[in-house]
């Protein structure tokens, strides 16, 4: 019922665009003389018919825009459209011009009036993620990946563009010809030094716009983990008695910091276990793989061993069952050496190789003869069997800065707040100690939470809580079952059994939120050149056509808007009044450029155009704008279709 409110909103909005472009129309052609002969408010049937100084006003069912009609637009028997008394062609070309450029020029103060008043009401409050040029998470197959990007990485500048987030890097790439060389900083948040690098993305002429945006959406943007009361905990979640409290901002996980929600879940569902090692005088964290004892070449004297440790941990799952890690180790939990392996890409590995694995993390490296297993996951050991006992449950440290006041942050100091809120020093200090009897618990308002099982989504009761929780983190049967082709089905139902084995804490963690509110000659500014690099990369064939939206998506972006807040959807409407108003300033016979272009063209040559002449000149572009409607319509319920 909310929704079909919000659709209906939509509709009156989009309606109102159009009416007040009319309204612009009427109001100067009354002004220069000519004859208005009618002025319909919406479509359809007249509900209600009046007149009023020569006009017919008429209000019709529905109530969706209007239209305006002008004497001497339509040909009538022999005369010519110039012939027309008080007629649109009958008046000079500056008052054609002044007609013809009122609607647009109404559309472009309507939406800068929306953009003052969203300016004066403060702007508007967006994600963090939506105003940070910090990675967040790199898909590891991308090619980003390949190209060295890692979570933590900020980018700099797309060629002589600075970037402001990551929609920049979209923009620039679909609009900068065929090749974008892109600037970004390796940062090293322990010291705060910055390493500048570059990498450069090619788009092949046979991409579309969809398979770039793939490409460039596996580059997430970085987002604040907070728990607060918007964030429910279900029932018998893992992270339910860990000691989190509402405003905890995780910053800290297994061996890494947390620039993300995907991150995060990705560092859960490794592989690996955190290893506090000694190798000679020096203490160090390692992430080491976790692999099942069937998952290993072992001899029988290494089998035998395990065994015995098995027994004098009490441990009931056979040899086979249980967990170990890639290398023989003595009693005393030293390392002897290296064992061959199976991964979790089932490749036959000699030694643990994180390069070769495609790892960036730094705590990923091979272990040497000599090493002394400290601590497994945070918990000291001192022998084999302790250490076996501890490698079969995998634990997740996680460290939060507590007590953090969630205020409103200007989009401008969003990255400044993510970076500097944390005390990076005494996060690494405290690090430095898992595992050894200096274990520094807290330190300031950072502070280590118990030690944390993820378990599979699968295995957590059914609930309310749950149920709207699953809905946000996976897909669903139903939708499964709307996919028509087979592959892309099967592909589907694959990720959807991957997504409920998948290891969760059980607890939605919010972004932080940032105002964004530029002035509204910058936002104008903002949207009149993102609109006229869209129009240059259509026309030069960068983007395809399929990437435009329709009427039914243009219902859709101002639907969101009212969903989201009022001010969501006055910049929509603004933005859609914008775009309006350039759209049909284009010299295209049909629309009003169409028109100032026959005004101009005949104040030079001093003749008016024939009727036949202009209507050779327009019908083809009409039946041309009516398959772009169909054309965009179409796509726009497509990709409406592919989200069901």
């Amino acid at each position: 019922m909310i929704s079909l409110a919000y659709i209906i909103l939509a509709l009156l909005g989009l309606g109102v665009l159009i009416f007040i472009h009319e309204l612009g129309h009427y109001i100067m052609a009354r002004r220069v003389g000519m004859k208005v002969e009618a002025f319909s408010i919406g479509f359809g049937k007249p509900l209600r018919v009046w007149e009023r100084d020569g006009v017919k006003w008429q209000l019709c069912l529905l109530p969706f825009g209007g239209y305006v009609r002008i004497a001497g637009m339509e040909k009538k028997g022999a005369l010519e459209p110039h012939q027309i008394p008080d007629g649109f062609f009958g008046k000079k070309p500056i008052d054609r011009i002044k007609v013809a450029l009122m609607g647009p020029l109404v559309n472009i103060v309507f939406a800068f009036l929306m953009f003052t008043l969203i300016w004066a009401c403060g702007g508007r409050m967006k994600p963090f993620s939506e105003y940070t040029k910090i990675v967040g998470w790199v898909e590891p197959q991308s090619k980003l990946s390949q190209d060295g990007i890692k979570p933590g990485d900020q980018l700099q500048r797309v060629d002589d563009t600075p970037v402001q987030n990551m929609n920049d890097l979209l923009f620039a790439v679909v609009f900068h010809g065929n090749q974008a060389a892109i600037t970004a900083d390796h940062v090293d948040y322990w010291t705060g030094q910055k390493r500048p690098f570059c990498f450069s993305m090619l788009k092949d002429p046979g991409n579309n716009i969809e398979q770039l945006r793939i490409e460039i959406r596996s580059l997430i943007p970085a987002t604040f983990l907070y728990y607060d009361q918007q964030s429910p905990i279900l029932e018998g979640a893992p992270i339910e008695k860990s000691g989190i409290h509402f405003g905890d901002r995780i910053v800290w996980a297994d061996g890494e910091i947390i620039f993300s929600q995907r991150q995060l879940t990705s560092l859960l569902n490794q592989p690996r276990i955190l290893l506090t090692v000694q190798r000679n005088q020096e203490t160090f964290l390692v992430r080491v793989p976790r692999l099942l004892v069937s998952d290993m070449k072992l001899s029988d004297v290494q089998r035998a061993e395990i065994d015995d440790w098995r027994n004098e941990a009490k441990l009931e799952a056979r040899l086979n069952q249980l967990y170990f890690i890639p290398y023989s180790l003595t009693n005393n939990a030293v390392v002897e050496g290296s064992l061959t392996y199976v991964d979790e890409r089932s490749e036959h590995c000699s030694s643990f190789d994180p390069l070769k694995q495609g790892s960036c993390s730094l705590l990923e490296k091979p272990l040497m003869a000599g090493d002394k297993i400290l601590a497994v996951d945070g918990e000291p050991i001192k022998n084999g069997f302790d250490f076996l006992s501890a490698v079969q449950e995998r634990k997740i440290l996680i460290a939060v800065a507590g007590g953090t006041e969630r205020r409103s942050l200007s989009w401008k100091e969003g990255d400044s707040s993510f970076i500097g809120e944390v005390d990076w020093h005494a996060l690494r200090k405290m690090i430095n100690t898992i595992g050894t009897s200096q274990f520094i618990s807290s330190n300031g308002n950072l502070r280590f939470l118990n030690p944390v099982t993820p378990k599979p989504q699968d295995d957590f009761p059914q609930s309310k809580e749950k149920s709207l929780w699953m809905q946000n983190q996976m897909m669903n049967e139903e939708r499964i079952d709307k996919i028509k082709d087979p592959q892309e089905k099967e592909l589907a139902k694959k990720e959807y059994e991957t997504q409920r084995k998948r290891l969760v804490l059980g607890i939605n963690l919010h972004d932080s939120l940032v105002r964004y509110n530029p002035s509204p000659l910058v936002l104008l500014g903002e949207v009149v050149g993102q609109t006229w690099q869209t129009l240059k990369a259509l026309f030069s064939g960068h983007l395809t056509p399929k990437a435009m939206q329709g009427p039914v998506g243009i219902v859709q972006v101002i639907h969101f808007g009212w969903m989201v807040g009022v001010k969501e959807a006055l910049f929509w409407m603004g933005v859609i009044s914008l775009n309006l108003g350039i759209f049909n300033l284009l010299p295209i016979p049909v629309l009003d450029g169409g028109h100032i272009s026959f005004a101009l063209w005949e104040s030079i040559t001093k003749k008016p155009i024939k009727a036949k002449t202009m209507e050779r000149l327009i019908i083809p572009f009409i039946i041309l704008i009516v398959a772009i409607l169909i054309f965009t319509t179409y796509q726009d319920l497509l990709r409406i279709f592919k989200n069901f």
